[in-house]
């Protein structure tokens, strides 16, 4: 199995300044990012940064990283222009995990690139995971998922789905999406020059864009819920204590 992990890292946040260097038991969290995803079997894992703060930082322990333009508009242009950088080649798979969650698990970052490689037909691959509680699926907050029978993604959404108007027994359990995606190269270098879908619009999740244009999207389910991101300085603290504890 062969895939690049690609880290995508802006130093600008609205929520939390210099993010991706904040120190977690003392190391800046973009490292620990880097490290966790070293222990999936990736052939190679990089951060893509728009500040050579980053670099420097990820250098100074043994991760590597490439600087992309401080512009871009999404995540995704980001990543493409690594992928250039890189020069990864067009039938290659890269997964895209997030520089600000320092507990992903490893054998979630294979299985989205081994559920790419199984649906040859899919452009990309993400994660979900069921949902046991009400306030989680009324929660705009949390993106739900519904999938068709070969484990494609049908819609994304912000609202409860499915809805179970009769309360059927044999109804899909409701799927909590996780923001963990693999792709195929030549897609990602195409996905940013997709014109936006109204639903994408209006949900405002980029993913749907890749829906909207008739793309794949193959989703692995799975057991468990992923440990917890950081978004806010009160995510950060429990973060922390949860690496002084362990």
């Amino acid at each position: 199995m062969a895939f690049t992990v690609l880290i995508p890292a802006r130093l600008a946040s609205t929520r939390l300044p210099n993010k991706p260097l904040a120190d977690i038991a003392g190391l800046p969290m973009v490292v620990r990012v880097a490290q966790r995803a070293a222990q999936s079997a990736a052939s190679q894992v990089v951060v893509a940064c728009d500040s050579p703060q980053i670099v420097a930082a990820c250098q100074a322990h043994g991760i590597s990283a490439v600087l992309t333009k401080a512009d871009h508009p999404s995540g995704s242009d980001r990543l493409a222009q690594a992928c250039d950088l890189l020069g990864l080649a067009d039938d290659s798979i890269v997964v895209n995990v997030q520089g600000d969650e320092p507990l992903i698990d490893p054998l979630l970052i294979n299985a989205v690139a081994e559920v790419l490689m199984r649906q040859p037909q899919a452009a990309m691959g993400t994660a979900a995971h069921a949902i046991d509680n009400a306030a989680d699926l009324a929660n705009p907050n949390v993106v739900k998922v519904v999938l068709d029978a070969a484990s494609n993604a049908l819609y994304f959404s912000r609202s409860p789905i499915p809805y179970n108007r009769d309360g059927h027994p044999l109804a899909p359990a409701a799927l909590r999406h996780v923001g963990i995606y693999s792709y195929r190269v030549g897609f990602l270098r195409q996905f940013p020059q997709l014109p936006q879908a109204p639903m994408e619009l209006a949900e405002s999740l980029e993913q749907l864009r890749a829906l909207w244009h008739g793309h794949r999207i193959a989703v692995h389910v799975a057991a468990n819920a992923p440990g917890p991101g950081v978004d806010t300085p009160q995510d950060l603290e429990r973060v922390r204590a949860l690496f002084k504890a362990g």
